[in-house]
This record gives C-alpha cells, sequence and structure tokens, in this order.
C-alpha cells in the first residue's frame, strides 16, 4: 500500500519582523502527487512562506516537516530532495544558459549533467536559448530557464513562487499544462503561490 504521509508539512508558521506580523499561524499540507496553491494578493506573506519552508529565513515560531522530517535537523538532505523556481529569483546574469543549469547540475549531483539539460531545454521548448547570455533574457525566456533549473534534479517537491507571473498568457498556458503532464508522469508534489485568483 503506498504511504499517504504528506510529503510536506506546515504547522501554525509566524513569521515577524520587528513589529510587522508577515505570517500569522499558516498551517496546511501536500500529499503525495498533489498540487496545491497558496493564493492571496501581493504583500500577503507568499513568498516570506516559500523563503521558511527553502530555509532561508527561520520562522518566528511553528514548525515545517518534509519527507516526514523535521526541517531543521534534516535540512541538507531534505534540499537535495527538492527544487523551487521564482520568478523573482534571477540566475547569474553574465553566464550562458547551459553555463548556468551545469553549475546548478554539479551542484545536485545530477547523473549525465549534460544529458538532463538538453532533455529540459528541449521539454520547455528553449534549445535554441542554449547559448545565449542569461542575463539578456526576456523575463518569459528567464522563467522557463528558472524552470529547467528547478527541475535538474527530478525532485520530489518542487516549490513554484508565482510560476507563471511574467509570462505570454499562450506561454503560461503551456508551462501549465507541462507541469500537469509532468506531474502525472512522475507523481511530483507541487506548491505554487500566485496572485491570480480568477
Amino acid at each position: 500500500m503506498p504511504d499517504s504521509s504528506p510529503i510536506l508539512r506546515a504547522d501554525r508558521l509566524v513569521k515577524r519582523f520587528d513589529s510587522f506580523t508577515a505570517l500569522d499561524g499558516l498551517s496546511f499540507e501536500v500529499a503525495p502527487g498533489e498540487s496545491l496553491g497558496l493564493l492571496g494578493v501581493n504583500g500577503a506573506g507568499k513568498t516570506t512562506a516559500m523563503n521558511l519552508l527553502l530555509g532561508l529565513t527561520t520562522p518566528t515560531s511553528g514548525t515545517v516537516e518534509v519527507f516526514g522530517m523535521e526541517f531543521w535537523e534534516h535540512r541538507t538532505e531534505i534540499l537535495r530532495r527538492i527544487n523551487f523556481s521564482s520568478a523573482y529569483t534571477n540566475l547569474p546574469s553574465n553566464l550562458l544558459v547551459w553555463q548556468n543549469l551545469l553549475v546548478f547540475a554539479r551542484l545536485y549531483r545530477v547523473p549525465q549533467p549534460k544529458q538532463r539539460i538538453d532533455e529540459l531545454l528541449e521539454l520547455l521548448d528553449i534549445t535554441h536559448l542554449r547559448k545565449s547570455v542569461t542575463g539578456r533574457l526576456s523575463a518569459g525566456e528567464s522563467t522557463r530557464v528558472n524552470l529547467a533549473k528547478a527541475l535538474l534534479n527530478q525532485p520530489r517537491l518542487l516549490l513554484l513562487d508565482e510560476p507563471t507571473a511574467s509570462l505570454d498568457p499562450d506561454i503560461a498556458d503551456r508551462v501549465r499544462k507541462l507541469l500537469r503532464k509532468l506531474q502525472a508522469e512522475t507523481g511530483i508534489s507541487i506548491l505554487y503561490t500566485s496572485h491570480w485568483l480568477g
């Protein structure tokens, strides 16, 4: 019988910056193979939540478990098995796209990294950007390269912060369909944020 324990569990997360409360008791679970969205207007605390889940900042209170392990106690092991993409995070701008992806592939110890990079460039329809300078990409191109980075290590949990924020509607739709297809094929769990409530 497959394990139905949550891939990710956040329990009563609070984050305060001096007198400002960015998160106030956020709790949720992500099941294996599930997509869960954190929806809210800009400034609602979605990116703060993502930063907590990635260990980029520490919660004022509350706990996070990933793969049944307490996050801070097993941070390195957990981070090897997850990945993220954000519309608000840029890759090093002076490297070519393939160079950026190769650096991250080595950081994640991806086997046969060049082959994996080629697969993802084709999957995301950005093979033509392979030798482009990353800092000269359009917002939509940069978003897709970031997504390729996020899929390098075949993560079990994918964190997406506003993944289609900078994309034209047709490309955004293609990215959403691609993620649904990937999820159906691999069983990956996805947590995403969006300010789009329609």
